[in-house]
């Protein structure tokens, strides 16, 4: 059973922030999405941020996960080593007010186990995920983004992850390299991505590979789709790492739809099935999920 009174669940990452206030049954019923990350909240002004989430959605119980558990967060939520379940969570939810506003802390893996690796916040979303019978208690996880993670579930408990700095990487590439001029536009699903991803998977030379983007240009080449060949290449690389450090069968890839689209399409290219979930009803039913266990 869901506590009694709404809730406010909080998403606080590094550049943004993302609360619902959820009521009986799990119903929305209001939302605050902005940009104000943990970075862009000054020195000692968390308690105003966070009174600022309650004067929009109401004086009511909230919970917190991401960054804003971080050591440049609000209070620092200790990282818990791996495996990891809802009730693991839920017993060191950090308390800024006992019973009323406390913060979910993060997982890590330890450098013995294939570590050192760290998370915040994705782990609420698979584990919300698995809770919701979405992704099943045994399976191979791809949690696209800026740093992308893939995770092993195992039992129904997060048992393992791996991050790699797959969308840094492109961002940077866009922002700051001798290709920037050439990758502008949105990658997308198309013959260059493919044939990125493809190069990838047949074990290609990344850093040679994404040379040729600036080689085709010199050399007055056909470019295609510069873009999409680059992110076809980096996913590419990621998908092959990816899937080599997991089990057979379906790979679940959970996050935002129009990056999720091109891991599964990369996914594809590697011969392997995925199911597409989007990362906030997973985050908001593991969040849920934990209400449940200490807000009474």
């Amino acid at each position: 059973m869901r506590p009694p009174a709404p809730v406010i669940l909080v998403d606080w990452g590094t550049t943004n922030r993302r609360a619902t206030l959820v009521g009986p049954g799990g119903a929305v019923l209001g939302r605050v999405s902005d940009g104000l990350g943990v970075r862009s909240v000054p020195a000692g002004g968390f308690d105003e941020a966070v009174a600022g989430l309650r004067t929009a959605l109401g004086d009511h119980p909230m919970l917190l996960a991401g960054m804003i558990g971080s050591a440049r967060g609000w209070r620092e939520a200790p990282y818990l080593a791996c495996p990891v379940a809802l009730d693991d969570l839920a017993d060191a939810i950090v308390w800024v007010e006992p019973g009323r506003t406390g913060i979910v802390p993060g997982a890590c893996v330890a450098a013995e186990r294939g570590g050192p690796d760290v998370m915040r916040g994705e782990e609420v979303q698979v584990l919300g995920a698995v809770a919701a019978g979405a992704i099943p208690p045994d399976a191979l996880v791809c949690h696209p983004g800026t740093h992308t993670k893939w995770m092993r579930v195992a039992g129904g408990r997060l048992a393992w992850f791996r991050t790699r700095m797959t969308g840094e990487l492109f961002a940077l590439l866009r922002e700051h390299s001798l290709l920037a001029a050439r990758l502008t536009g949105e990658a997308e699903d198309d013959a260059d991505f493919r044939r990125g991803v493809r190069r990838a998977l047949d074990g290609g030379d990344l850093l040679g590979d994404l040379f040729q983007i600036r080689v085709r240009e010199v050399l007055k080449l056909d470019l295609g789709s510069p873009a999409s060949f680059a992110s076809g290449l980096l996913i590419g690389s990621d998908v092959a790492s990816g899937i080599a450090a997991g089990p057979e069968g379906v790979v679940h890839v959970l996050g935002q739809p129009s990056l999720g689209a091109l891991y599964a399409a990369a996914l594809a290219e590697a011969g392997r099935q995925t199911l597409v979930h989007r990362d906030e009803p997973a985050f908001l039913r593991g969040m849920q999920a934990l209400a449940d266990r200490v807000l009474t």
